[in-house]
C-alpha cells in the first residue's frame, strides 16, 4: 500500500500584505516636511528629484529617463520643460524657482553635461536611476515624516500637485492637460473625483 503523503503546493498571491488600490496624494504640510529634511540633510539629488516629481507630475518611468537638456536651455534650467511619456504624448509643466535653484545645484555638484540623463543611476549596469531605486526613494522621505510607506508610492507625487490645482480650481480640463491623459474619463478616475462631484462640475459646463 502507497503510503506516500502527498503536499499540496499554494502559490503566494503577489498582493499579500501589500496595500493595494490608489496611492493618496502629499498634503502641504507633508511636501514641506520632506523638502525640508532634504535641504537640512544635503541631499542634493534627492531634493532635485522631490521637487521635479512634484512639479512635473511625470510617472516615475519618465522622470527617471529625463536627460539634462529636457530642462535646461543654455545654461540655465527653464521655467517650462516639454517632454514626451511613455505613451509617446507629449506634456509640458512649470519648473518653480525652488525647483529650478535645486536642480541646478544638482547638475553642478555631479558636473553633468546637457546628454547626459538628469538622475544618473549609482549601479554601473543602469544608465539612469531606475523605477525600482526611485520607488524605494519615495518610501524613505515618507517614512523620515512618520508616514506608512506601504500606503504611499511613486504615483503619490504625481498626483499632489494635480490634485492641490484641482481643489483649488475644479478644473478637469487643465488637471487633465498637466497629466498628459487622452480621457478625461481617466482623470476622473486618477484623482479618485466622486461621482456626486463630477455630476457637480458637468452641470455646470455649458457646451
Amino acid at each position: 500500500m502507497d503510503t506516500t503523503t502527498k503536499t499540496e503546493w499554494h502559490a503566494v498571491p503577489w498582493n499579500k500584505g501589500k496595500l493595494l488600490g490608489q496611492k493618496p496624494p502629499l498634503k502641504l504640510k507633508e511636501i514641506w516636511g520632506i523638502r525640508i529634511r532634504l535641504q537640512l540633510t544635503h541631499r542634493a539629488r534627492e531634493l532635485a528629484l522631490f521637487n521635479l516629481a512634484i512639479d512635473s507630475k511625470l510617472r516615475g518611468c519618465d522622470l527617471v529617463g529625463l536627460r539634462v537638456h529636457d530642462v535646461v536651455q543654455g545654461t540655465r534650467v527653464a521655467p517650462r520643460a516639454i517632454v514626451m511619456q511613455k505613451d509617446a504624448a507629449a506634456v509640458q509643466f512649470d519648473l518653480t524657482d525652488q525647483t529650478r535653484d535645486a536642480v541646478a545645484m544638482w547638475i553642478a555638484s555631479a558636473h553633468l553635461k546637457p546628454e547626459q540623463y538628469l538622475f544618473p543611476s549609482r549601479v554601473s549596469a543602469s544608465p539612469h536611476l531606475s523605477t525600482r531605486q526611485y520607488s524605494r526613494i519615495v518610501g524613505s522621505w515618507v517614512r523620515s515624516i512618520g508616514l506608512d510607506a506601504a500606503a504611499y508610492g511613486t504615483h503619490s507625487l504625481r498626483r499632489t500637485k494635480a490634485t492641490l490645482i484641482y481643489r483649488r480650481t475644479r478644473n478637469l480640463r487643465a488637471v487633465q492637460l498637466l497629466l498628459g491623459h487622452t480621457k478625461l474619463e481617466s482623470t476622473v478616475r486618477y484623482l479618485g473625483i466622486e461621482v456626486d462631484d463630477a455630476l457637480e462640475i458637468a452641470e455646470q459646463t455649458e457646451v
